[in-house]
């Protein structure tokens, strides 16, 4: 093909049709999607419009380009003109070239800042639809809505109609790119075969729409979010190979939006020749000219339709395994009854679909945001900064919890404090379908599943209910019934108390277990705390217990045993009182004194003892006092018959017993001549004489 200035003049009018109906497709894609508020529609004219940047500097450089053949054919004509003239000023002419040198201008700087601003509004288009997407769970109050239009069998014709003319236009685009001078219209191909391929996903989102799966529609506006993000990748890629890929002299770089993933998509034909080489290569023969590959060739759109109808045949027949139960469902509706253990018949896909359940499965359920790490030794203190993404628990304060710390903002927060407080609990709900709730378990809810997010919308359910029932039941417990439970489990009644609002709500599930792995004071120095209250309230009840087995031990050594102390501390303290009242010579005390004395006397313990050794010696004083009673009354008839003798015999008897161990005697105040001496010399006998040891009767 000759390049002269028709050539890209044609150019130039494709370029400025496909302006025409990227500007028109854009258009009406975003006021159809306003009218009808689609979500989709919006971010699919979004895309298209962004390609409108491509036509314009594509039509922009064509023009140029036919410019520049117009410059170029008037110097070859001015040259011939001169041809047989000389002149003295012929070294100093020069060809006019401005239209070329704007034309490597445009190649040099218009192409690549055209290329960075499409990585930028692709850039921008696919940030702000991910952050879009992203606050569909926001729960802060900022939350975005997905919206899809009423009308899907207009939608679906103008996607799929849109869809098959841009790409009928990108062929013929990618067709007059083949020829070395429209070589840069492969831009243009690419952008229109773009808007056809988002035009064709969109229709695929509305069929799955029409057959109640508005989760498809979702992902594939998610999937064009990314594509556009790729594709901008691309781009900026190819504008930076650009810059360090080598060229021969005077050769145009190729722009930088010219995508080749959307190159491969506008020339399939090119795919179909890469893989007849690859597959000839590898055989190391022309295998695509035999007849057998031409034979497949040929079978290839049969066996794929042979195929399509085999597997929707297969689609008909689910098995059904005994440990599950199984429902049809036609356009969301359950149709018939539930199977279970057996094979189930319905209509093809997509017109009936069977979901299956495993009923017999334990599935958990975290009450809460998420677990507390746990070690072999749970302490309640934990070292570092506390989680403040983890919300605590109110219970009741204890009767006797009080605080009159200024600090922890007054009067009010003080009575606050006074009746309630707070625990860290991680709690666990196991959890299956009931054997007969399975339909109960679908129609609670969905199993839809938001982004950003572990549980479905049936487990969000399940989690907010026994969530409410676990908050109630703590807050009628008080802090030391949650952390020192005695009598009624309370594992027990959490789980009749959730089992018994599921079966109110008709969830069809059944409460297995409940775990609670954590249960104590709020992490921090309030853990902290009530540890060392804890630790000071056990070395309490331990002086408490000691002083106690010592009272028991002194009691049961002075009175046999603390109960028989206790009743006779009851006697002393009511004699006491008596004796107050009537005195102590009273004859009600005296009968009191009595009971008390036989309590202990009948108990046989220490002070028995002390009471029998005093009754001993009372009565060892009582027949001593009689022995010398006895005996002065035997002596009375032996004065009276002798009065003086009897009185002298006596006196003798004593000075006898007074001065046998002294030494020396005197004998004063006695007459001399009635004194009579008798003295008798004895020797001591060497040997021992158990006769002077033996106390000699009077």
């Amino acid at each position: 093909m000759t390049r002269d200035q028709f050539v890209y003049q044609q150019a130039t009018r494709v370029s400025g049709f496909g302006l025409a109906i990227q500007v028109i497709l854009g258009l009406f894609l975003l006021i159809f999607g306003r009218i009808i508020e689609d979500s989709a529609f919006i971010l699919a004219s979004a895309y298209v419009l962004s390609g409108t940047l491509i036509w314009v500097a594509l039509m922009v450089l064509f023009h140029q380009h036919r410019l520049e053949r117009i410059e170029a054919l008037e110097n070859e004509e001015v040259v011939l003109q001169r041809s047989g003239a000389k002149s003295v000023f012929e070294g100093e002419r020069e060809e006019s070239q401005a239209a070329a040198r704007r034309l490597r201008i445009m190649h040099q700087w218009l192409m690549p800042i055209v290329s960075l601003t499409m990585v930028a509004l692709l850039s921008a288009i696919s940030y702000f639809t991910l952050g879009w997407l992203s606050r569909m769970d926001d729960a802060t109050g900022a939350a975005t809505t997905f919206r899809v239009g009423a009308h899907f069998g207009w939608q679906l014709a103008i996607c799929a109609g849109l869809s098959l003319i841009t790409f009928i236009f990108s062929r013929f685009v990618a067709g007059m790119a083949q020829q070395p001078a429209w070589q840069n219209l492969r831009g243009g191909a690419g952008a229109m075969v773009g808007n056809a391929l988002v035009l064709l996903a969109v229709a695929v989102g509305i069929v799955f729409q029409v057959f109640h799966e508005p989760d498809v529609l979702k992902g594939i506006t998610y999937g064009i979010a990314v594509f556009v993000a790729v594709i901008g990748c691309e781009i900026l890629l190819n504008l930076i190979l650009n810059v360090y890929r080598p060229r021969k002299r005077l050769e145009l770089s190729r722009p930088a939006f010219d995508s080749k993933l959307l190159g491969l998509a506008a020339a399939p034909d090119s795919i179909v020749r890469s893989i007849n080489e690859a597959v000839n290569y590898q055989f190391g023969f022309d295998i695509t000219s035999s007849w057998g590959y031409q034979l497949l060739l040929r079978s290839c759109l049969r066996l794929a339709v042979l195929g399509i109808v085999i597997l929707l045949l297969m689609s008909t027949i689910v098995v059904v395994q005994p440990g599950e139960q199984a429902v049809r469902l036609r356009s969301g509706r359950v149709i018939g009854d539930v199977a279970q253990g057996s094979l189930v018949w319905k209509w093809p896909w997509p017109f009936e679909s069977v979901e299956r359940f495993d009923v017999a499965q334990i599935r958990s359920l975290v009450l809460g945001s998420k677990l507390l790490p746990t070690s072999k030794v749970n302490l309640w203190p934990i070292e570092g900064e506390p989680d403040l993404t983890r919300n605590s628990y109110i219970v009741l304060a204890n009767a006797t919890a009080t605080t009159t710390d200024p600090s922890v903002g007054g009067i009010e927060v003080a009575q606050v404090a006074a009746q309630f407080a707070l625990v860290d609990a991680d709690v666990v709900l196991e959890y299956r379908v009931k054997p007969d709730g399975l339909l109960d378990y679908l129609t609670f809810s969905s199993d839809a599943r938001s982004r950003r997010t572990l549980l479905n919308m049936r487990e969000r359910a399940l989690k907010a209910i026994a969530l409410r029932e676990l908050s109630q039941l703590l807050s009628t417990r008080s802090i030391d019934q949650i952390l020192s439970p005695s009598g009624d489990s309370l594992v027990r009644q959490l789980k009749e108390r959730i089992q018994t609002a599921f079966d109110t709500q008709r969830t069809g599930v059944e409460v297995v277990g409940i775990l609670i792995p954590v249960l104590r004071p709020p992490s921090g120095e309030p853990a902290a705390m009530f540890e060392e209250l804890s630790i000071d309230v056990q070395n309490a009840r331990k002086v408490l217990d000691e002083a106690q087995r010592m009272v028991n031990h002194t009691m049961s050594t002075l009175v046999g045993s603390p109960e028989v102390a206790y009743r006779v501390a009851a006697d002393i303290a009511a004699l006491r009182e008596t004796q107050r009242v009537k005195g102590e010579d009273s004859p009600e005390a005296a009968v009191q004194r009595a009971a008390i004395e036989k309590t202990i006397v009948v108990a046989h313990a220490q002070t028995a003892s002390v009471i029998g050794a005093a009754r001993a010696h009372r009565w060892s004083m009582l027949m001593r006092a009689r022995t010398a009673t006895s005996e002065v009354l035997g002596q009375s008839p032996s004065y009276r018959a002798a009065p003086e003798l009897y009185r002298e015999r006596a006196i003798m008897a004593v000075l006898s017993r007074a001065i046998a161990d002294a030494r020396i005697k005197y004998v004063l105040a006695i007459d001399p001549s009635r004194v009579d001496f008798d003295v008798q010399m004895e020797q001591p006998e060497p040997g021992l004489n158990l006769g002077d040891y033996l106390e000699k009767k009077e």
